[in-house]
C-alpha cells in the first residue's frame, strides 16, 4: 500500500519574495536554454535558479553548478523569501486549462508527501522508461540542496471522490493561498489545508490505493537512490508528490508525435520503410492532414497510427495487419504492451525497418517528438525531418495494463496535460 502524510513545507514567503506569478516555472525537462533566461529574469528569487542551475562564474569559489544552488537555497532562507511551516499540511492544487484539443476542464489534486517504496503492485509503478542521465543530474542536485524542488506527479484510484470531497469545503471556501497562470494559459490556484479531520480523511482514502507515476520517473527514481544513500528513517524517505484521482473528469492524456531525420539522405532506409509499410501495415490515404491523429473511438482495434513523409506530403493511416506481426517483434512482452501503439512503432518501424538501436532511441539518435501537431505538421513542412507518426492518444485504462503487467512504456507514450508547476512548495529532507 502507498503511504502518504500531510507535508510540513518550505514555501515562499510572497510579501517578501513577490507574487508566485514572477517565481514558479515548468519542470526542468522542459525547459529550454530561452525559456530559461526569461524565467531567470523575471525575479531573482525564481525557482529556475535552483531546479536548473547554471553554473556559477569562473574562479568565484562556489564549486559547480548544484552547489550554488544549495547555497542559493540558503540564502533566500536567510533573506526569509522561502520559509518552513509550522504545521503539516495537504495542500489542494486546482489547475483551470484549455487543453490541445481546445477544451476548457479543471483538474483536482493536491500536493502531499508520498513514502518512497520499491516499484511493485500495490504500492507505486512507473509506466515509463528513464534514462541515466537526467537522473545523475537530479541526484547531484538532491544532495546538494537536500530537498524535493518539484513535485512529481501520479494517479491513484478513489471511485467515491473521498478525498477530494473532504478537500472541497476548504477550496470552496476559502481563498487560494496562492495563484499563477502558466505560458500555456493554465491558471494553477493552490490552497493550505491543515484541518484533522480533512488531514485523516485523505490519507485513509489514499491508504488502500496503488499510485502510478504520470510524470517524473527520474525524480523518484533519484529519490530511491537518494534515500539508500542515507540510510535510516528520517525525512529523505519522503518525497514530494502531486495526486490526482484516476477518475478526476480533469485528467486528460494526449498524445506525443514521432519524427525521424535520416531517411531522405539514404536510399536503403527508405527502402526498408517503404517495404515494412507495405508488407506489415493496410496503409489508406486520408483525405487531409487533419485527419492524421487516430481516433480511437473509431471502432477498429487494431494498432494504428498517422503517416506523412515530408517528400510526398500525403497523409497516410497504417494499420497492423496481424496481432501475430507484434508479437513476433515484441516475444516475452505482455498482451497490454502488445497493444500498445508506441511500443509497435517502435518495434516495427523504428528498430525493424529503420534499424535503429535501443541507445539510438533513448538518445534521439535520428529521432524527435512533437507534442503540437502544428508543429509536427511544420517540420515536415520545412523538411526539418523526413517522416512523422501520428499518435492516438493512449487511453488512461491502457496505461494502467501496462503498468499493471509489470512493464514500462516507450518514452514520451503519454502526454499528461497540463504539467504541474514548480515552486509551488519544496519538501526539505532534513529536519
Amino acid at each position: 500500500m502507498a503511504e502518504i502524510l500531510p507535508l510540513t513545507a518550505l514555501h515562499y514567503d510572497l510579501a517578501t519574495a513577490g507574487p508566485l506569478q514572477a517565481l514558479a516555472a515548468p519542470p526542468y525537462d522542459v525547459i529550454d536554454e530561452e525559456q530559461r533566461a526569461e524565467l531567470a529574469a523575471q525575479s531573482p528569487y525564481n525557482v529556475v535558479h535552483l531546479d536548473l542551475p547554471a553554473p556559477p562564474p569562473a574562479g568565484d569559489g562556489t564549486g559547480d553548478q548544484y552547489d550554488h544552488a544549495a547555497q542559493l537555497l540558503e540564502s533566500w532562507r536567510a533573506e526569509k523569501a522561502l520559509v518552513r511551516d509550522p504545521v503539516p499540511a495537504i495542500w489542494p492544487l486546482q489547475q483551470e486549462y484549455v487543453g490541445p484539443d481546445g477544451r476548457r476542464r479543471i483538474r483536482n489534486g493536491f500536493l502531499c508527501r508520498v513514502r518512497v517504496e520499491p516499484y511493485g503492485a500495490g504500492r507505486i509503478r512507473p509506466h515509463e522508461r528513464t534514462h541515466p542521465g537526467p537522473k545523475e543530474d537530479r541526484l547531484r542536485l538532491t544532495r546538494a540542496t537536500r530537498a524535493n524542488l518539484s513535485p512529481i506527479f501520479s494517479l491513484y484510484s478513489d471511485p467515491g471522490s473521498t478525498a477530494w470531497s473532504a478537500l472541497t469545503p476548504h477550496v470552496r471556501t476559502t481563498a487560494p493561498f496562492a495563484e499563477t497562470q502558466d505560458a500555456d494559459g493554465t491558471v494553477n490556484r493552490l490552497w493550505r489545508v491543515t484541518e484533522p479531520n480533512a488531514l485523516e480523511t485523505v490519507v485513509e482514502a489514499v491508504a488502500e490505493a496503488e499510485l502510478l507515476i504520470a510524470d517524473g520517473h527520474h525524480r523518484y527514481e533519484t529519490a530511491r537512490v537518494y534515500a539508500e544513500e542515507i540510510g535510516g528513517e528520517g525525512p529523505h524517505r519522503w518525497v514530494l508528490m502531486c495526486l490526482v484521482a484516476l477518475e478526476d473528469p480533469g485528467l486528460t492524456v494526449f498524445p506525443t508525435h514521432r519524427l525521424v531525420s535520416g531517411i531522405e539522405s539514404d536510399p536503403d532506409r527508405q527502402d526498408a520503410l517503404d517495404r515494412v509499410i507495405r508488407e506489415q501495415f493496410d496503409v489508406s490515404e486520408l483525405p487531409d492532414r487533419g485527419s492524421l491523429v487516430p481516433d480511437p473511438r473509431g471502432g477498429d482495434e487494431r494498432v494504428q497510427f498517422g503517416y506523412m513523409d515530408a517528400r510526398g506530403q500525403v497523409p497516410y493511416l497504417l494499420a497492423l495487419k496481424e496481432e501475430s506481426i507484434a508479437e513476433d517483434l515484441l516475444g516475452g512482452r505482455s498482451e497490454a504492451y502488445q497493444r500498445l501503439d508506441t511500443a509497435v512503432l517502435e518495434a516495427v518501424i523504428l528498430k525493424h525497418a529503420l534499424g535503429m538501436s535501443d541507445e539510438q532511441i533513448d538518445h534521439r539518435d535520428g529521432l524527435d517528438y512533437a507534442r503540437d501537431f502544428e508543429e509536427a505538421l511544420d517540420l515536415l513542412d520545412s523538411e526539418e525531418v523526413d517522416a512523422g507518426f501520428f499518435m492516438a492518444p493512449t487511453p488512461i485504462e491502457q496505461v494502467q495494463e501496462v503498468a499493471e503487467a509489470g512493464e514500462s512504456m516507450p518514452p514520451k507514450s503519454t502526454y499528461f496535460f497540463p504539467k504541474v508547476p514548480t515552486g509551488l512548495l519544496f519538501n526539505p529532507l532534513f529536519d
